[in-house]
């Protein structure tokens, strides 16, 4: 009796170190995000923020694309059950939020083209590397679509309305060395190193104390959609509370004695 080969998992998860790795793996269709990959992005930060030592995470992709958007073939079959497509657009916001509220520290790598549901994933993380031949852009218009996981709500606020409309609206691409002009990723690797910088960038912010990031995120995530006199409040009523914590005994312990400090 022959046995049929076992399917690879659409998304790899492992931890490296103090670094919890999650991998996009359909790379024969260009890491499109169907609900199976969806469901593993939630699946692997269920994993990660429930162990202590992860302090990090990297969202990285196999082959030569980091993603191409949603699973275009899985939405045409789900569109003649309306039921199942609000599913589908529930279950991306879903993901796509989990990554942006991770208490966590979020940092992504892209390679190759990054489009539409990718680019929705990647405005979720906090961080971005990209290699120096990556290309972004939002590809909805192109196909009649809209963006239904973020996209519409978080690229004008990452890049501004003019250049967010633009992509919107004339669904091009642009390079790495624009993406990092305009504030979309941080950091330009060569291609060749793009994984070993991302990686090597996660293990620094695995150095530092996990609540601290945790809580700057928190500050700077909710502060963005309040008034500033608001987020300044609650940056004041937080500030006694950090300073009092022990991760900020072993800091300053660690500056007084002039060592590295070894958060718990």
């Amino acid at each position: 009796m022959s046995v049929e080969p076992a399917e690879d998992p659409p998304v790899l998860v492992q931890q490296d170190g103090a670094v919890g790795v999650i991998r996009l793996n359909r790379p024969d269709k260009f890491n499109c995000l169907s609900l199976a990959v969806l469901r593993g992005i939630v699946a692997a930060f269920d994993r990660f923020e429930a162990t202590p030592d992860v302090r990090a995470v990297l969202i990285a992709s196999t082959g030569k694309h980091f993603c191409t958007g949603a699973d275009l073939a899985e939405v045409q079959g789900l569109r003649a059950d309306r039921v199942k497509l609000v599913d589908f657009i529930a279950t991306g916001h879903a993901a796509m939020n989990r990554v942006e509220a991770s208490p966590l520290p979020v940092v992504a790598a892209v390679q190759g083209l990054c489009l539409a549901g990718g680019l929705e994933l990647l405005l979720a993380c906090d961080v971005a590397f990209a290699a120096a031949t990556a290309r972004f852009g939002d590809q909805h218009a192109q196909f009649g679509l809209i963006p239904g996981w973020g996209g519409s709500q978080r690229l004008p606020r990452a890049i501004g309305m003019r250049r967010a409309m633009d992509l919107f609206l004339s669904a091009a691409w642009i390079d790495a060395a624009t993406a990092q002009a305009w504030g979309l990723v941080n950091h330009v690797a060569e291609d060749a190193a793009l994984d070993t910088e991302a990686l090597a960038y996660c293990r620094t912010l695995s150095e530092r104390s996990r609540t601290g990031l945790a809580t700057m995120k928190r500050l700077a995530r909710q502060g963005g959609d309040t008034t500033l006199r608001d987020g300044l409040q609650l940056e004041q009523d937080i500030a006694v509370d950090a300073l009092l914590s022990p991760d900020v005994t072993e800091g300053l312990g660690a500056f007084q004695s002039r060592r590295k400090p070894r958060f718990a």
